[in-house]
């Protein structure tokens, strides 16, 4: 007898989150200490800010090809499985980069992986959480992928505390590199047609993206730009001294846990109460550049806490709400787009932060949190117009 429709659906939202459990372990276990490492290297501030930028300009920027390549073809399995293979090789061979160029460039191809497979994974997975509810499947996935986040971190912690090397880290991850591309393939064969989940699909037909959707993109986009990202965070808590470069990967790993568990709880709220949600979750997220990069151990751990709940809601809440506001059969190229233009602003936030902070903590922290909160009043407009 078959299952339920509901249950399976919510068993793919298990297993793909399973995948990004095991996937999240790798990149972010080496995002953990790849500022560090770089900074040992030989860059320099402004350096991280700019490969950490690049990382997430083509980390975003290319789904606006493999989106709309996904809708076209359909072939979302092939070029989901296709990303995934080139972010987890990319990892296990920081272990063997010669220099920071080489170093940055692997960074950069992880993130290029990761562009590759997340249009398509994104549109599966709101296939299954369209009846299970869309925050909380969004919420249910990230969550496990912030509980491999935050053992990834750990594993690295407790390498560098036995005296390893950074290199060591990165050739251990290769073990849950390997798990996540198995059991991305079980995935594949128990589930080879994921779009047969939804129920009550969206027959409606439409030429193009409806308004809400850009001026949500733009809201959107000022939040990403606004926020730091850990590269930068762990470079200068190494440079200021303020964490031990041991604590660094553990102080990681409390920003995923908060993500993980933020995810959970806000997904729910988002089922119920829609985008409003979005609006306390900036102030929060704004809230932790000063934090940060102004405290001392204890406030940069709690404002390392608060950035672990704004990177939540950029893996979930987000993306979650874009489903609500485009027709089925225009996802696809809406989640390519709207990540695609998401990590163009991620990366100029990110180079101008990163230049900021070469030349003045004040104006990076105005910069910060000036971009967070001007997009409060877009993400109320959105409520107003698309009553989600």
């Amino acid at each position: 007898m078959a299952w339920p429709i509901k249950n399976r659906a919510f068993r793919f939202v298990l297993l793909l989150g399973v995948v990004s459990f095991f996937a999240d372990f790798v990149y972010e276990g080496a995002r953990s200490v790849n500022g560090p490492y770089l900074a040992i290297l030989g860059t320099s501030a402004t350096l991280v800010g700019i490969i950490a930028g690049l990382g997430e300009l083509l980390g975003y920027g290319l789904r606006l090809v493999s989106g709309p390549l996904s809708e076209r073809t359909g072939q979302f399995w092939p070029i989901t499985i296709f990303g995934y293979v080139v972010q987890m090789a990319a990892v296990p061979l920081l272990a063997w980069a010669p220099n920071w160029k080489i170093a940055g460039l692997l960074i950069v191809l992880e993130r290029v992986g990761k562009a590759i497979r997340n249009p398509p994974r994104d549109v599966m997975l709101s296939h299954a959480s369209k009846d299970i509810g869309l925050g909380f499947g969004f919420g249910l996935h990230e969550a496990m992928d912030q509980a491999g986040a935050l053992i990834g971190p750990l594993v690295v912690a407790v390498i560098l505390a036995r005296h390893g090397t950074y290199r060591d880290a990165f050739a251990v991850l290769l073990i849950p590199a390997i798990l996540t591309l198995c059991f991305l393939v079980l995935a594949r064969i128990l589930y080879p047609k994921p779009e047969e989940l939804e129920l009550k699909p969206t027959t409606v037909e439409a030429s193009g993206l409806p308004r809400v959707f850009w001026i949500y993109l733009a809201g959107a986009g000022l939040v990403a730009a606004g926020f730091a990202d850990f590269s930068l965070i762990a470079f200068h808590f190494q440079k200021a001294s303020i964490v031990p470069s041991l604590w660094i990967p553990i102080f990681y790993s409390v920003a995923m846990a908060a993500s993980g568990l933020g995810s959970l709880v806000f997904g729910r709220l988002f089922d119920r109460t829609g985008i409003r949600i979005l609006v306390p979750l900036t102030l929060i997220g704004a809230a932790s550049a000063p934090l940060v990069f102004l405290g001392g151990f204890w406030l940069a751990l709690t404002g390392v806490a608060l950035w672990g709940l704004g990177m939540g809601v950029h893996e979930s809440i987000i993306p979650a709400a874009v489903a609500t506001m485009v027709p089925q059969q225009r996802r696809p190229s809406a989640y390519g787009i709207f990540t695609g233009v998401y990590g163009v602003f991620w990366f100029i936030g990110s180079v101008i932060i990163g230049r900021l902070y070469d030349v003045s903590l004040s104006a990076l922290l105005v910069f910060s949190v000036a971009a967070q909160l001007a997009a409060i009043p877009i993400f109320v407009a959105v409520r107003r117009t698309n009553k989600v």
